[in-house]
């Protein structure tokens, strides 16, 4: 009996397992989610934020009452890359019609955390979402990426130059490209390039103060998006 219980176990660890490798953009973290949240109400103002750990955080502890108190849809989802973004962007951003989504992502791809990543594929995988979006009557808010000097995580790789050569580059293309630039990092930077301390614990992930700012960036932006 039970060696059938451990076959029965080894059997759904290795199944559950599986299920996840093949979900590779994670398209069952919002599937029911989705589905109860529905087409937006007449006249609502339903923005989407699309990003990974930092967007995803931003519900969870960085300031949960943007969400709670305004018709914003959060659809963070932690340790993620653009490529991953884009193949849910549909799901999770088109589908739920919002007026505007705002798009903050890059920082994972930088980090290598599905594998080398150039500057151009990022690029690529950001237009094409903001492509999908205004095709399809949504409006752009385009975020820097925040200031990062180091990856506790993968301490091999230095970040900096290449986030403000991504940020130029999404400047740019927004200014361009009728969607608007949300510039996070020049408020949080210190003076070598990463994250200043009362705004980080690891020079990544904001802390409560980190969000405050934030937050009172992203408003501004969703107010001039909705006008």
């Amino acid at each position: 009996m039970k060696k059938l219980l451990l076959k029965l176990s080894t059997f759904l660890l290795l199944t559950t397992n599986t299920m996840q490798s093949q979900d590779w953009p994670n398209f069952n973290k919002f599937k029911d989610a989705n589905t109860r949240i529905g087409v937006p109400a007449e006249n609502e103002n339903r923005v989407v934020f699309m990003g990974n750990s930092i967007t995803e955080g931003w519900i969870n502890y960085g300031n949960p009452e943007l969400f709670s108190k305004n018709p914003y849809i959060n659809r963070g989802i932690s340790g993620q890359t653009t490529p991953q973004m884009l193949v849910r962007f549909r799901a999770d951003v088109i589908a739920l019609k919002p007026k505007a989504v705002v798009i903050l992502a890059g920082i994972n791809d930088i980090a290598e955390n599905t594998g080398p990543t150039t500057l151009q594929m990022i690029q690529d995988n950001l237009v094409s979402m903001a492509e999908l979006a205004k095709a399809n009557q949504i409006k752009v808010i385009l975020s820097s990426i925040l200031p990062a000097n180091k990856f506790n995580w993968n301490p091999k790789i230095y970040p900096a130059d290449k986030v403000i050569e991504m940020n130029i580059f999404i400047k740019k293309y927004a200014e361009e490209n009728d969607c608007i630039y949300l510039d996070y990092y020049t408020s949080l930077v210190d003076d070598k390039k990463g994250m200043k301390k009362e705004y980080s614990d690891d020079g990544v992930h904001p802390t409560k103060a980190g969000y405050a700012v934030m937050t009172s960036l992203v408003e501004k932006a969703i107010a001039k998006a909705l006008k």
